[in-house]
């Protein structure tokens, strides 16, 4: 945490993507326009057919929904999704990940916690307490950190997180030998950004955000809403790591499939979210 590669310890969590699309069961041909209420409907009938392993989102472009399945998600499955949109399966799109989609902890740099390491995503402040925002899933698990895998340099611990549904935890700052230095302010991400990522596992990656507002069901991991999905790769260990634009704050990595040699897709919890429900602020 005296560096600013400690202080933003590792990142994201990698997927191989590659993109297939015309799924089974596509509607050919169709275009016919749906109104917002049918989308929604539609992204609701995606929700229900509830296959492990699949991300989705609205694409106003094209005004359909477009479902990201990853390798465990079958072709039996993929139909089972065109089914419960009954007379709107047209307005789905099934695109291929390879990998599997799943929520990352195991390997991060410079935050550990009984058998985890995960990564510090971004240090945050109310008034004159610090504190750091990590992955929910990574603070679900593990209620006091330390800067070393022996445990022998306390950090603090765990005093809120949230997960499935969100994807974000926050971590206080006990010991006051630890700096924890800033230089971020919040900040909405938006397609086609150019975006980085930083982790221990794979150290500094860039990559394009693709969607906003994605939900993802993880394999066995719950399901997420309100993601951002990016191009960025990485690999197990990397949750809870920072994802930014210079000094932009945007989001917390979640998880998502792949790897750093053949690429990735990732889903990150949005920072504003986060400094919203515990009340905090970059700096």
């Amino acid at each position: 945490m005296r560096t600013k590669r400690t202080r933003l310890l590792a990142v994201a969590a990698g997927l191989v993507a590659a993109t297939l699309a015309g799924a089974p069961g596509a509607a050919a041909g169709d275009t016919a326009p749906r109104s917002a209420a049918q989308l929604a409907q539609v992204q609701d009938a995606v929700a229900d057919a509830a296959v492990d392993g699949t991300a989705w989102y609205v694409d106003e472009t094209s005004g359909r929904v477009v479902v990201t399945a990853d390798s465990t998600v079958s072709k039996a499955e993929t139909a089972r999704i065109k089914k419960a949109a009954g007379a709107d399966a047209g307005a789905v799109r099934i695109d291929r990940a390879q990998g599997v989609f799943r929520p990352l902890l195991s390997a991060g740099d410079a935050i550990y916690g009984g058998q985890y390491r995960c990564s510090l995503g971004f240090n945050v402040v109310s008034g004159s307490t610090y504190y750091f925002l990590t992955a929910g899933h990574c603070g679900k698990s593990v209620s006091t950190w330390y800067t070393d895998q022996a445990h022998n340099t306390l950090i603090g611990p765990t005093l809120g997180a949230s997960f499935p549904g969100n994807d974000y935890a926050l971590v206080r700052y006990d010991n006051t030998g630890l700096s924890h230095p800033g230089g971020y302010s919040a900040a909405d991400a938006y397609v086609g950004e150019s975006v980085k990522r930083t982790g221990s596992t794979t150290g500094t990656h860039s990559g394009t955000v693709t969607a906003l507002d994605v939900t993802v069901r993880y394999q066995g991991g719950g399901t997420v809403r309100g993601m951002i999905q990016t191009t960025v790769c990485a690999e197990p260990g990397d949750s809870g790591g920072p994802l930014y634009d210079g000094t932009k704050a945007l989001g917390i990595t979640s998880g998502g499939s792949g790897n750093c040699r053949t690429g990735g897709t990732t889903f990150y919890q949005p920072v504003p979210e986060a400094l919203s429900a515990y009340r905090v602020s970059v700096y």
